[in-house]
């Protein structure tokens, strides 16, 4: 029992170092480990994995917050589109075809993940010169960080508001219909189509995943996904690991949050296009 609590603990540190960095969530560490490890039931596992989520955000927003690196504004701004996705997704459950949309979404990851290879390629970071459009000068969402990797602040302007709004609204219909965290959309509707800085973007994204889950949490608790035995180990891990996450975050140069952050964006998404052939990797 107490290896258990141990492997646990270890397990949620991984997950909450590895979503406080990429604005991902640490659904993708803990999902796997208990179910395939540990040979936890998989509703067991989604449940664990929604706690993992608040926790991760929990932990890191905190940071980010007191570091001025999220921008609060864009969050709230695209988390209404999210919630309007993730409401309307929940009520066309079962009238659109689960397959064709795997496939869909999976192929606007690994686009997405190409995207952001040219763009690293390029050199393009926060050096580019982004021109903000009316709206995010409107709603004031342009922001500034100090990136302790390069050792100055970097003030940056938000492009293509609708573009990104419209992602947001993808991103929460595939929450709905699907089933699935959707981290990696949200980096990208920042990162890709907003021209936000890759570092504000994932910081902002943790944010955002607290928010959506937690709306879902009471669904899985009142139905007894969650099991506070499996629960509670991983939060107090995940926890500690979001904290440790924000701090290494700070100090890693863009370039090489994007060489970590291609592959695991081309596996999430070769993994939703295969599922909609129903091959499961």
């Amino acid at each position: 029992m107490i290896n258990t609590i141990l492997l646990l603990v270890v397990v949620g540190l991984a997950a909450g170092i590895f979503g406080a960095i990429f604005g991902i969530g640490g659904g993708m560490i803990v999902t796997p480990i208990l179910t395939l490890l540990m040979g936890l039931d998989i509703k067991y596992a989604i449940g664990a994995s929604i706690i993992s989520v608040i926790a991760t955000s929990s932990g890191a927003t905190v940071a980010y917050l007191k570091d001025d690196m999220l921008n609060l504004r864009v969050a709230m701004f695209l988390e209404i589109a999210t919630t309007v996705g993730a409401i309307v997704g929940a009520i066309l459950t079962g009238v659109l075809p689960s397959m064709v949309l795997y496939m869909l979404f999976g192929l606007l990851l690994l686009f997405s993940a190409w995207n952001m290879f040219r763009k690293m390629r390029a050199g393009k970071e926060t050096s580019e010169a982004i021109q903000a459009d009316s709206l995010s000068t409107k709603l004031k969402l342009n922001g500034s960080y100090y990136d302790n990797a390069v050792d100055k602040q970097i003030d940056y302007q938000v492009s293509n508001v609708p573009g990104g709004f419209a992602m947001m609204l993808g991103a929460g219909l595939a929450s709905g219909l699907l089933g699935i965290g959707s981290g990696a959309f949200k980096v990208i509707a920042m990162d890709t189509i907003m021209k936000m800085p890759l570092k504000p973007s994932s910081a902002t994204s943790n944010l955002m995943m607290g928010v959506t889950a937690a709306a879902s949490a009471t669904v899985y608790f009142f139905n007894g996904s969650i099991r506070p035995e499996i629960a509670s180990p991983l939060a107090i891990g995940i926890l500690v690991g979001a904290t440790l996450g924000s701090k290494i975050m700070k100090h890693l140069r863009a370039r090489v949050l994007r060489m970590i952050f291609i592959p695991i964006l081309f596996y999430i998404g070769l993994q939703m296009f295969l599922k909609g052939f129903g091959v499961t990797i």
